[in-house]
């Protein structure tokens, strides 16, 4: 059996604690901020627009030029002038107030954000984990066998960032954050001034009690799934009935992963841009989660290999893990520069926006994912015997799993922060914290049970099996089913 280490408990305690330190600060600071911060930090930004010479002072829609005005020599038409500049004033004035007002919640909402994008990566490569693991169950792969309790190791980790998710969706429709914009009072109001005709005729979608609904469903599924699942493994081990138990599981493996995974992301990536949609979006969510998912199994089955946890694990396991991150990087590529160009080809403007955005604030980050998640896993990744070399596989899967929390961050970050968006405390603080309780809850969890799933039928095929070139046996990934 495992013994997780009293070091590696206290550095993912420690990194819990820090995190809870820093999003506290951070909620602390974002809490202060004040119109008056809201309207410097716009000064700010129309200083540097300006090029760094000095505010330029913009007349507002409907202001009088005054050149025009002195034409004008009789009383009434003087008059007119003065109350329409009067008028104008108040006006330029609201849209100040109004604009000021945006900016807050941006800065309000920047730890709330940061703490996200991490919730989210963290829940998201938690559940493909667990969706990865059913795919082995309902396909009956034999390699796999060895490993599979580090996936059920890892999906321990579903439950903690499942409460965490459904307490701050409900601070999104308690009002508490804004990180949803179709959840502001008077969107759906016709006789508000924030009156949105288009998120309201989505209405009979996006509406707080569908959203939670849903959200608390999606949650109770997955979770459900993996407590059944996981007993019924361990149950494996002992049982005595010519597997009847391996068939119940395999059985209870068909779900509809990919139906919910959807509809998630729908509700709680989509929806931070409800003007905006995608028919491709739900897809390009699963295959930046899944190659983050197969990173981390990779990550943890090399850490538990070393300390000789996992005595059937041999390098074929990790060349196979590693293919598939090769793989799915390609899939993720191919379904970013689907949605990417199709979009810029159409030049649609309630579909190009999004991209907009991207460019304008956040190019580098948009653009360096792409090298990131693509451009270095082909290069490393590409070549056979790299894929069976534990450290390289541990270098690819580092700039992997940085490329798409990037990509996770340029999806939620321009709809909820905007322009007001850096790396600092809020983000770092969130990294640390979901990591910690990443490590503390796989590693409690790969302890508590026996490493190998010792009653599955496949595992003899797993433990023997072995990686050849074709040019060897004529075949790839061929082994010895004795």
């Amino acid at each position: 059996m495992y013994q997780f280490s009293g070091r590696l408990k206290t550095f993912s305690k420690a990194l819990i604690i820090l995190g809870v330190i820093g999003l506290a600060f951070s909620f602390y600071n974002g809490s202060q901020k004040t119109l008056e911060d809201a309207k410097h930090t716009i000064e700010v930004a129309n200083h540097g627009a300006h090029g760094g010479h000095g505010d330029v002072a913009v007349p507002h829609e409907g202001e009088t030029n005054h050149h025009e005005s002195a034409e004008k020599t009789d009383k009434e038409a003087h008059a007119a002038m003065i109350e329409s500049a009067s008028d104008s004033e108040a006006h330029g004035s609201s849209h100040d107030d109004h604009h000021a007002e945006h900016v807050l919640h941006q800065l309000q909402n920047r730890p709330w954000s940061a703490f996200y994008v991490a919730l989210f990566f963290s829940l998201g490569l938690t559940l493909l984990v667990l969706t990865f693991y059913a795919i082995q169950r309902v396909a009956q792969v034999g390699w796999s066998v060895v490993i599979l309790r580090v996936m059920e190791a890892i999906t321990a980790n579903l439950l903690p960032v499942s409460i965490i998710m459904i307490v701050v969706l409900a601070a999104s429709v308690m009002h508490i954050n804004h990180l949803f914009p179709w959840m502001a009072e008077g969107i759906f109001d016709p006789e508000s001034d924030k009156y949105d005709a288009i998120i309201d005729g989505k209405s009979w979608w996006m509406n707080a009690t569908g959203f939670m609904l849903r959200s608390i469903a999606y949650l109770l599924i997955w979770n459900a799934y993996r407590y059944v699942i996981r007993k019924g493994s361990l149950k494996e081990d002992t049982a005595k009935d010519d597997n009847k138990t391996y068939k119940k599981n395999y059985n209870l493996s068909v779900i509809l992963f990919m139906i919910t995974e959807t509809m998630m992301s729908w509700d709680w990536i989509m929806g931070l841009d409800p003007h905006w949609f995608s028919t491709l979006f739900g897809w390009y969510v699963l295959a930046t989660l899944l190659v983050s998912a197969l990173t981390v199994i990779a990550f943890v089955t090399i850490y538990l290999r070393s300390k000789n946890a996992l005595p059937g694990v041999n390098d074929s396991h990790i060349h196979d893990l590693a293919k598939f991150m090769f793989g799915f990087s390609v899939f993720w590529t191919y379904l970013w520069f689907a949605q990417f160009m199709l979009i810029w080809y159409a030049d649609i403007p309630e579909e190009t926006t999004y991209f907009v955005a991207r460019f304008t604030e956040y190019k580098l980050p948009f653009l360096g994912m792409v090298v990131m998640n693509f451009v270095f896993p082909i290069l490393l990744l590409i070549n056979s015997d790299f894929k069976s070399k534990p450290w390289l596989v541990f270098i690819g899967g580092t700039v992997i799993l940085v490329g798409h929390y990037i990509d996770v961050f340029v999806m939620v970050m321009p709809s909820t922060v905007g322009a007001q968006w850096s790396i600092g405390i809020p983000e770092i603080s969130s990294i640390f914290f979901f990591v910690g309780l990443f490590m503390y809850t796989t590693f409690s969890a790969f302890a508590k049970a026996n490493p190998i799933a010792i009653g599955n039928p496949f595992l003899k095929e797993s433990e023997h099996f072995h990686y050849y070139n074709i040019e060897h046996t004529g075949e790839e990934g061929s082994g010895d089913h004795h």
